[in-house]
């Protein structure tokens, strides 16, 4: 059985009655047991069928994460049409541009915030017919707009039955499972096509290497529309354990304290920033609390390294370790919902510094690599073989080459057969059957994987050097008074920076030392501020090559926007928008006006 809607119905009779999804509406949590996943996800699939839905048929999810966007996923994959996920914080031009695109004949909505967006959206795009509105407490009186319950509610007749009946029996591991529209940082989207087969090896190696059974709980709030959540969701039903859905990612870290979570899928940005807040407090305790909250870590580190190194731990090193552990881990540990069997980051370099942090307290971080284009995972570490500032080793069936150029090319049964309706893109995108990455790496003597960048973002300054500038975003960016951060540089003497602060925090640094602000503008130019950041670069450079190194910087006092096209829907720069947008900033910069740090 290798369709992933069949997988997960197969799935549900073996756990009955466990909890599967729970999401919060309002301040109550709500259950819904394997049984009543699998009954939601036959009556919807047998509503699409009956509202004429073919193999082959897309139909789009244009929402928030929500039960209902995985129930209808696995609906739509359960009847052989294809599932094309859309952000939630997608604009109308962006969604009709991938609904007309992929021809997709129904859109399901999420809420009431997206139904503006949806019905712009509906009158452009001629083949789609309607929409259908997920959220049980959204209301509207378009004609167009149909209920995601009217559909649960449908009595299928017999021919609907056989139809069903005759899809399941007709189903391939290569038939397309979804077209998966990238966010790149450049040019117009391209629709990434994947098989259920694709899906279907990322399972295998992630059984292979991690363990997930009935007794965990995982938290969904990365978006579901990316390749990344989705994928590991799959997963983690089909091991039996429990999806705890959050819809408004802005409240992870007090869903994480409620819901504690054993296992979990996340970007780096948020290890940065529990890191970072954790040490600013750290900072700033009194003497003898800084004094043992150095000795803990210390001691932490010294406990799991023999543990996961499978050494002898001794008794005096046990004793030490549950003193530590009570006065400070514990604590920290609590911070993201307690003992962790482990955590997961991709989409983004994660710096050492910050896995190093985490094992400390007894939670490790299994950094992977991978691309849409891969479902997602093409390396990854595991709590049996990790090696920190890597991305671990291929996943089964992957094999790796570093082309000449230093770009990371692959092939293995998680790739894309390619772009949807784009043979010239898929031309580029393979060479000899290796799909080209982008990414440029190189496999080290044990066999694990570094990424140093992508081979598109390279700077090239005046006076020749190639420089990284993920690799400067990440070991600057992970500080706890910066949001976003652009480096600049392609063709200048140097490296420069627009940082947009964590405003929340240097809102409360301005507080504590009196200083007197009405906005954001007059709090970014306030000297004391520019100083700061101006310290905080300097320490986060130190391991950096001079040429490497943020010579100016400008604060921005409003954030890059998706909506104004600076950053993708995984919140990644759009380096060249931005430095459009902010070109006359940059050449004061350059200049040597209106900057706020030389050094």
């Amino acid at each position: 059985m290798r369709n992933i809607g069949l997988q997960i119905l197969a799935a549900a009779k073996t756990y009955g009655t466990k909890t599967a999804l729970r999401h919060k509406r309002g301040t109550q949590w709500h259950h819904h047991t394997y049984e009543e996943m699998a009954a939601a996800i036959e009556n919807f699939a047998a509503g699409l069928v009956e509202h004429g839905i073919k193999p082959g048929d897309r139909v789009g999810i244009f929402s928030p994460n929500m039960p209902e966007w995985l129930i209808a996923d696995y609906a739509i994959l359960s009847i052989r049409a294809i599932t094309v996920p859309i952000y939630a914080t997608s604009t109308a031009e962006q969604l009709s541009v991938i609904a007309n695109d992929s021809g997709m004949r129904l859109l399901l909505v999420g809420g009431e915030a997206e139904i503006p967006v949806a019905s712009a959206a509906l009158s452009q795009c001629p083949a789609m017919e309607n929409l259908i509105l997920m959220d049980p407490d959204a209301r509207t009186d378009d004609p167009k707009i149909l209920a995601f319950a009217d559909f649960l509610a449908t009595r299928p007749s017999e021919t609907t039955t056989m139809d069903i009946a005759s899809r399941h029996q007709t189903m391939a591991g290569d038939d397309l499972a979804t077209i998966i529209y990238t966010s790149g940082t450049t040019g117009r989207p391209k629709g990434v096509q994947l098989s259920h087969a694709n899906f279907v090896n990322q399972h295998t190696t992630l059984d292979s290497r991690f363990e997930v059974d009935a007794n965990d709980i995982s938290l969904c709030f990365l978006p579901l529309s990316h390749v990344y959540e989705r994928s590991w969701s799959i997963y983690v039903l089909l091991s039996g354990a429990t999806n705890t859905i959050l819809k408004d990612p802005k409240q992870v870290i007090e869903t994480l304290a409620e819901v504690r979570p054993t296992v979990m899928v996340s970007a780096p940005r948020l290890y940065d920033k529990i890191h970072a807040a954790i040490l600013d407090k750290a900072e700033s305790a009194p003497p003898l609390r800084k004094k043992i909250f150095a000795w803990a870590l210390g001691v932490g580190e010294e406990y799991w390294t023999a543990h996961y190194a499978g050494n002898e731990i001794s008794g005096g090193l046990k004793m030490r370790y549950r003193i530590a552990d009570k006065l400070v881990l514990t604590k920290i540990r609590n911070v993201v919902g307690g003992p962790k069997n482990f955590l997961s980051s991709g989409g983004a370099a994660l710096d050492r510094s910050v896995e190093d942090f985490f094992l400390k307290v007894g939670l490790l971080i299994c950094q992977g690599y991978g691309l849409t284009e891969t479902a997602p995972m093409l390396t990854c570490n595991s709590p049996g073989d990790f090696k920190f500032g890597t991305v671990g080793k291929p996943v089964d069936g992957v094999e790796i080459r570093i082309a000449d150029t230093g770009e990371i090319q692959v092939k293995g049964p998680n790739v894309t057969s390619g772009y949807f309706g784009m043979p010239e893109a898929n031309a580029k995108a393979f060479t000899e059957g290796w799909f080209r990455t982008g990414d440029i790496g190189r496999i080290d003597e044990d066999g694990y994987l570094l990424i140093t960048d992508r081979m598109k973002d390279l700077i090239i300054t005046a006076g020749g050097k190639n420089i990284a500038p993920q690799r400067i975003e990440t070991m600057v960016g992970k500080d706890h008074f910066i949001d976003q951060l652009a480096i600049i540089g392609d063709k200048q003497k140097f490296i420069s920076a627009i940082i947009v602060p964590a405003f929340e925090n240097l809102a409360d640094f301005a507080k504590q030392r009196q200083l007197q602000f009405r906005n954001h503008e007059e709090l970014i130019k306030l000297p004391e501020v520019v100083e700061l950041y101006n310290k905080r670069i300097r320490e986060h450079s130190k391991n950096l090559a001079p040429f490497e190194k943020i010579k100016r910087f400008t604060l921005v006092a409003r954030q890059f926007s998706q909506q104004a096209g600076e950053i993708t829907p995984t919140l990644k720069v759009k380096r060249k928008v931005v430095a459009e947008k902010y070109r006359q900033l940059i050449e004061r910069m350059y200049s040597g006006e209106n900057s706020n740090s030389r050094h």
